[in-house]
């Protein structure tokens, strides 16, 4: 018994006739016939009711229909998958990213990866990194794009760092906060703040320069053109990285805020931006080039910006 056999009886069970299975298998009446009766040789039984018109299936060939139809599904899916493991012209590639990467980064290096592998299936979800690392575990995605504190030091994870991205505030021209001369962090606090999922280290680093023990933002949101917005339109101040607001803050429909107890370059308060996988997997081609795209894209934009 092979699979050749087993796709011949499937397709008797279809046709439910030899001369019409056997045009559909491009293969002669004659040499059809024979494999079907070596099938019914191999398992000891007849599988096709040849007395019935319909040429239907016995309840021994109904047994094997079922397993037939099992085996050469199984078959096909097994070589599915192995041509996505070894061919970059097939297949699909899931992944997720926060939302500073999905301003730029990722948007470019998809594109770029597209153009050059245009058969790839390329879907990724944008969302915090606690919900990234959960479908990460759950096998929905083969990586993600992150701050990678949480996971450097946990064995269960893979993390390969990409340029750390400053972090800044920002709010609409005229704020009033803008009136003053001097700002510190606890002026932040008279306003509503509207950001991402914040890192509990930056958040707490920033509720200890202010006197309070921690803190939530008002608004919360991963979706950065929304967080745009109602900055714009709102006394909210916004908190995210430079990069992700840059376009706003050159046309000037958002301006950068500097608090005067909050050192410009404090290298705790910048997002370690990171590509996170699981340890002890091995990712698709797909996968393994889209990252090398995301390396290489991450390291250009860093280059030009210095």
């Amino acid at each position: 018994m092979d699979l050749r056999q087993l796709r011949y009886f499937i397709a008797l069970n279809e046709h439910r006739s030899f001369v019409r299975a056997a045009d559909a298998m491009g293969i002669t009446q004659p040499a059809f016939s024979r494999s079907i009766q070596g099938l019914e040789q191999e398992f000891g039984c007849v599988l096709v009711d040849r007395g019935n018109k319909d040429l239907r299936p016995t309840p021994e060939g109904q047994v094997v229909l079922q397993h037939a139809l099992s085996l050469v599904q199984g078959a096909a899916l097994l070589s599915s998958e192995v041509t996505q493991m070894t061919k970059l012209d097939a297949g699909e590639v899931r992944f997720g990213c926060g939302p500073a990467p999905a301003v730029k980064l990722v948007p470019d290096a998809v594109a770029q990866f597209t153009s050059a592998h245009p058969k790839v299936r390329t879907c990724f979800a944008v969302d915090n990194w606690e919900k990234l690392s959960r479908s990460l575990n759950r096998e929905e995605i083969e990586f993600f794009i992150a701050d990678i504190r949480h996971f450097e030091a946990d064995p269960n994870y893979q993390t390969q760092p990409l340029t750390p991205k400053r972090g800044v505030f920002f709010c609409r021209p005229g704020h009033p906060l803008l009136a003053k001369e001097s700002l510190s962090t606890n002026d932040m606090f008279d306003y509503p703040l509207a950001a991402t999922l914040i890192p509990p280290g930056i958040r707490k680093l920033l509720a200890n320069l202010s006197g309070r023990i921690d803190f939530s933002p008002t608004i919360e949101t991963e979706h950065f053109p929304a967080l745009v917005k109602i900055v714009r339109q709102s006394n909210a101040i916004g908190v995210g990285t430079a990069e992700a607001f840059a376009e706003d803050i050159e046309q000037g429909s958002l301006v950068l805020l500097h608090w005067r107890n909050l050192p410009q370059n404090l290298d705790s308060l910048n997002a370690r931006c990171g590509i996170v996988s699981r340890s002890g997997f091995r990712l698709s081609p797909a996968a393994r080039k889209l990252i090398e795209v995301l390396v290489e894209v991450d390291r250009q934009g860093h280059a030009i910006a210095v």
